[in-house]
């Protein structure tokens, strides 16, 4: 009588394999490559290894080792050797270039998201993979390049007009004939037609002079950025000038929270308190009228005891003021750089991981790819901003007589 038999074969190879270590799964890759490479040669060869035909046309001569990393962890792949001739696997490896392509997504996703190169190492320990060095890792970060480099010269006429746009430049530090020199991050981003923030573009410049946001603006331009109504930015001289040479429809918004700082600086101490008081009242009024009205009540009160910093107020009237001219529901989007400050922390957070670069392209790659990264995330979530709205601040006539003076001049050309 037969007995049926009471273990599955199907299920106990599940459990095990369920149940089994890195390492066992590690070798059974391995012998089924090994096993596909031999068979292979073998068909090259005319031949099974050590049968003898008359149909042979080439013998096996051993073997030459190659580490394959997978995510199994690294492989001893034996690729076979022939008397005549040469056997390599294009299907399976590439020459020069040892990881597997979703191991090179994953380590460079690491290297976008800030790891550093030591951490990076322990982590592909982690993963099986025997070492993981320097160059390797920089190698596997340039596959990066391409997609930064269509990122940052893409077209921006089909997704204008930009009504409203902010720039701010990030400060880091880079390798450069043997010394470590500060260079700048120019980003400048917008709101499209269809109501969603962009990342319009990305530059690193020497310093934060005149000629640097002038070249970055030229090239926005000439990519396509029209339509633009306001610029909010602080108020670093080059760049207003640059805002008025390539932007002469735009009016300029001088970031409010940057503007606090400077005027706290011709404050006395004792009296900060009470000038950010009198300050934030403008900006809590109802509408346009009241913001003007109640910054001329707090320009007669400074007037009395504090004359320096009335005469500081009244001077940034126009540039702080400039939000007024649009509709009250997009005030609190464009009157600060404060909502790009979340963009420039993710920056810091990824590139304070590596600290010193070692070139300039080196920066591009890391920033631009963090660019793009937070640019999709943009495009795929709900609105900035609502297409009524920006119908509205489309209509706003925003263009002013211009006025060029020799200290324009001299910023645009330093």
């Amino acid at each position: 009588m037969t007995v049926n038999p009471s273990i599955d074969p199907a299920r106990l190879l599940e459990e095990q394999l369920a149940q089994a270590s890195p390492d066992l799964l590690r070798e059974l890759l391995q012998t089924f490559i090994n096993t596909l490479l031999s068979a292979e040669a073998d068909a090259v060869c005319g031949a099974e290894y050590g049968a003898t035909s008359p149909e042979r046309i080439n013998r096996r001569n051993g073997y030459r080792h190659r580490g394959f990393d997978t995510r199994a962890g690294t492989l001893d792949v034996a690729v076979p050797k022939l008397r005549q001739g040469s056997y390599f696997p294009e299907w399976l490896l590439e020459r020069g270039k040892r990881a597997e392509r979703a191991l090179t997504s994953v380590v460079a996703t690491c290297y976008l998201l800030g790891v550093s190169t030591r951490r990076m190492d322990k982590l592909v320990q982690s993963l099986g993979i025997t070492t993981l060095s320097k160059s390797q890792v920089s190698v596997m970060a340039k596959e990066l390049d391409d997609h930064v480099a269509e990122f940052r010269t893409r077209s921006l006429a089909e997704a204008g007009p930009f009504t409203f746009v902010a720039s701010d430049a990030l400060v880091l530090k880079v390798r450069e004939g043997g010394r470590v020199v500060p260079v700048h991050a120019l980003v400048a981003t917008g709101v499209n037609a269809d109501g969603h923030r962009e990342i319009l573009g990305v530059q690193v410049t020497t310093s934060e002079d005149g000629a640097g946001w002038l070249g970055f603006f030229r090239d926005l331009t000439a990519r396509g950025l029209s339509g633009v109504k306001l610029v909010t930015s602080d108020a670093h001289a080059g760049l207003v000038a640059a805002i008025a040479a390539t932007l002469p429809g735009a009016s300029w918004q001088r970031c409010r929270t940057h503007y606090a700082t400077n005027l706290m600086s011709a404050t006395p101490k004792s009296s900060w308190g009470w000038v950010k008081a009198l300050l934030h009242s403008v900006y809590d009024q109802p509408d346009a009228e009241s913001v003007h009205a109640q910054f001329d009540r707090v320009v007669d009160a400074l007037t009395e005891k504090l004359p320096t910093v009335a005469d500081h107020l009244d001077g940034a009237r126009a540039d702080t003021l400039a939000f007024t001219a649009f509709p009250k529901e997009v005030w609190r989007q464009i009157w600060s750089n404060n909502p790009n400050e979340r963009l420039n922390r993710e920056i810091r957070r990824r590139t304070d991981v590596v600290g010193i670069f070692p070139d300039r392209s080196s920066i591009i790659r890391l920033v631009g790819a963090v660019l793009a990264e937070q640019h999709d995330e943009w495009a795929e979530g709900r609105r900035y901003l609502g297409l009524d709205v920006l119908a509205k601040s489309q209509a706003v006539d925003t263009r002013t007589e211009e006025v060029t003076d020799d200290l324009t001049l001299q910023a645009i050309t330093a």
